[in-house]
């Protein structure tokens, strides 16, 4: 029986992140056809006054730009079928090469942001519950919603400018020193690059987090099994770890795991205020310049990288809560 419920449960998501590539592929593709943005231009660049009319048929011959959008994306489609996501216009590589490549970088630092903002919203929303209607509370949920409302490349700059401008504790930009050879980067100028853009997406994150726990903190602080166990003597750090850690950590992790559609969108600010090399700013470039394969490919990725984040919050609810099941799966 638990087989026939986890292959359902698979087969059900499969279906789902099927759906939604379709979904997501076809509405990126006319949402690209509508830009204003010209393809060949943009790849042209500064030599546009001396390219003429015939090197631009030819360019767009090459790229497939001359053929209507429908053609367009019925040979797009039939590639990625294939698993050929195409070459970059920008890089003349593959996309998937591409994407790889600066996915590593990316990794880094919405890892880092992650754990960090995880970590620090839990404990502080679980401080503010414990500490309800007190001065610390209400310190908490101040901070908390100012950061939900300020936006994330302001964070960035605000954040680049007094560390990395005035006091001179960080570098400026990138991802590593200028000038220097890959291979001759340490791992430690590697971390002093990561450090400014890591703070501005944790403490975006942060908020969302710790509200969220916070508000389960105290529903769960208001149940009549809590007011036994305070009957009973059990009080401050005691009663938090013996009955409130455990109800208030599952709900967390999820929602940790459902924001990674607002990781990635916060990953595009914060790396281009920071120069980073990561997977957010060829997304920019992309867009920017009319590089069609590489943005379809960054919208697949993304849209892949999100639904896997959804689909661990609900695995993690499907199978450690037999609650969520309701005799179906999800």
């Amino acid at each position: 029986m638990r087989i026939k419920r986890i292959s359902t449960f698979i087969m059900n998501k499969s279906i789902r992140m099927a759906t939604l590539l379709i979904a997501v592929c076809f509405i990126s593709f006319v949402l690209i056809s509508a830009s204003p943005i010209d393809p060949v231009q943009s790849y042209v660049g500064a030599d546009m006054t001396r390219v003429g009319s015939e090197q631009r048929e030819k360019i767009a011959e090459h790229w497939g730009l001359d053929k209507s959008p429908a053609e367009q994306f019925i040979n797009w489609g039939s590639s990625l079928i294939r698993g050929d996501l195409g070459t970059s216009m920008i890089f003349r590589r593959p996309v998937i090469e591409v994407i790889k490549t600066r996915f590593i970088s990316s990794l880094a630092l919405m890892g880092t942001a992650w754990l960090l903002s995880g970590v620090i919203g839990f404990l502080l929303g679980n401080v503010a519950a414990m500490k309800q209607g007190t001065w610390i509370d209400k310190l908490i949920k101040g901070y908390c919603l100012t950061l939900a409302s300020t936006p994330t490349f302001w964070i960035g700059l605000f954040l680049l400018i007094v560390f990395a401008v005035w006091l001179g504790w960080f570098p400026i930009g990138l991802g590593v020193p200028a000038g220097v050879l890959s291979q001759d980067v340490t791992l430690i100028e590697h971390i002093k690059h990561l450090i400014l853009p890591a703070i501005t997406l944790s403490l975006v994150g942060v908020s969302n987090v710790a509200l969220h726990t916070r508000q389960k903190l105290l529903e769960v602080l208001s149940s009549d099994y809590i007011l036994f166990a305070r009957a009973r003597g059990e009080k401050g750090f005691q009663l938090f770890w013996r009955h409130g850690l455990r109800n208030v950590a599952l709900p967390a992790i999820t929602l940790q795991f459902t924001s990674f559609s607002e990781l990635f969108g916060g990953a595009v600010l914060a790396e281009q205020v920071f120069s980073y090399p990561g997977l957010g700013q060829i997304t920019v470039q992309a867009g920017l310049r009319g590089d069609v394969p590489l943005l379809l490919g960054i919208v697949i990725f993304s849209a892949i990288f999100v639904f896997i984040g959804n689909l661990i919050a609900d695995a993690i609810y499907y199978f450690v809560d037999p609650r969520t099941r309701g005799g179906r799966a999800i």
